[in-house]
């Protein structure tokens, strides 16, 4: 062992600086917890090497007595070493570590934890609050400018559940729309809401933003006659009695803008995994209800989700033959799913094993908008022709 091995004080300080970096050195002085002792055995120069140079070793014994400034960072333990050649030899061969004060003169952290107690005052009287502090004291100090909009923030948004409002009007000393949404992490962890955005409005029984549906209607159903198209709240389309016999759900925004209305029905825009708020719609029960979305394994998995509100509901151009038809159009799914989907017909579920099991290829997917019109249009021409869909069957 040479002496660029051997301990040296910018090594003790790293030892304890993973107990900073973790948090635990600040959150057991939060709780008013004893001094976790810290114990570091030295690595250095054995009795050959001292031997062989000892002005090495004096120096390096040299460096960490100094570096323990007066044992106002950390005190040395001792030991004897050597023989008959070169003699007994006093060699630092421990670091104790037994105090805060010792830690933070170490760490050069003493004005952060000076900032760190002023946070803790600040909250005293919020007991929420504090035990975030406690537990995550570094992210604190990160914050520690922030906390008092945060603080107030809290109040306003504790104090306001389940009042139906926006959070447009949250009322709190420097705390407006942008601030509240930029930290909706840490509130939400303070408030044990959901981090989501949904999910925090939610908790706190705040109003979300509402969702909207568009549709594409046949004339018969007896809106105005000027329009062809309509965006309306998910909760207020609910309540209309439209009562079409007919429903094509198409994932594409453009190709929902493309396709023939049918007869004594709608196009709906599922627009991904919204496609809940078109299950929502109770005037689908009796529809026969035709999906088609993507042919990748998302496009199965928002199938299957519309299914769980809509059991009729039947894919079209989503089968083998229009996949491999379309090879030179394939792409890639940057994050594949592979959940169990429950509710596919055994034709869908057989593709959509393939897809996960990259039987085609990795990762490949064929986007709705890429598939040929004129395919398109022979196969959606006939989309109502076919029974109902059995999910038991094939």
């Amino acid at each position: 062992m040479t002496s660029g091995h051997w301990t040296e004080p910018d090594d003790i300080a790293a030892r304890v600086r993973r107990r900073w970096d973790d948090g635990a050195l600040l959150r057991s002085y939060a709780t008013g917890a004893e001094f976790p002792t810290i114990q570091i055995r030295l690595r250095g120069p054995s009795a050959s090497e001292i031997g062989d140079d000892l002005g090495a070793a004096r120096d390096w014994a040299r460096r960490l007595d100094t570096g323990r400034r007066d044992n106002s960072r950390y005190d040395l333990e001792w030991a004897m070493i050597g023989g008959r050649r070169i003699g007994r030899n006093r060699v630092p061969s421990r670091a104790v570590i037994s105090s805060y004060s010792q830690a933070w003169a170490l760490l050069g952290v003493t004005g952060a934890v000076r900032r760190f107690g002023a946070i803790l005052a600040l909250v005293d009287d919020h007991e929420a609050v504090r035990d975030w502090v406690v537990q995550h004291p570094l992210r604190a100090l990160e914050l520690s400018e922030e906390l008092p909009r945060l603080l107030a923030a809290f109040d306003w948004l504790d104090a306001h559940r389940s009042s139906d409002r926006y959070l447009r009007e949250i009322a709190a000393p420097g705390v407006d729309t942008k601030f509240a949404e930029r930290h909706r992490a840490v509130l939400a962890d303070l408030l044990g809401v959901s981090r989501t955005s949904t999910g925090f409005l939610v908790g706190l029984g705040l109003r979300a933003k509402p969702e909207f549906v568009r549709l594409r209607f046949a004339s018969s159903l007896g809106l105005p006659a000027p329009l062809t198209e309509l965006g309306v709240r998910a909760d207020q389309l609910a309540d209309l009695d439209l009562g079409p016999t007919r429903a094509l759900v198409i994932e594409n925004e453009i190709t929902y803008l493309s396709v023939d209305v049918p007869a004594d029905g709608v196009v709906i825009w599922g627009k991904g995994f919204d496609v809940d708020q078109v299950g929502k719609l109770s005037w689908l029960t009796d529809a026969d209800v035709v999906y088609w979305g993507d042919l990748d394994t998302h496009g199965f998995a928002i199938l299957d989700r519309l299914r769980a509100w809509l059991p009729q509901t039947r894919s079209i151009l989503m089968d083998r033959e229009t996949l491999l038809t379309h090879r030179d159009r394939w792409v890639v799914e940057d994050r594949p799913a592979t959940s169990q989907l429950t509710r596919l017909t055994a034709n869908e579920a057989d593709l959509y094993l393939s897809l996960v099991a990259d039987a085609f290829g990795d990762r490949i997917r064929l986007e709705q908008e890429r598939i040929d019109w004129s395919w398109v249009e022979q196969r959606l021409g006939r989309a109502f022709e076919s029974p109902r869909v059995d999910p038991a069957g094939s």
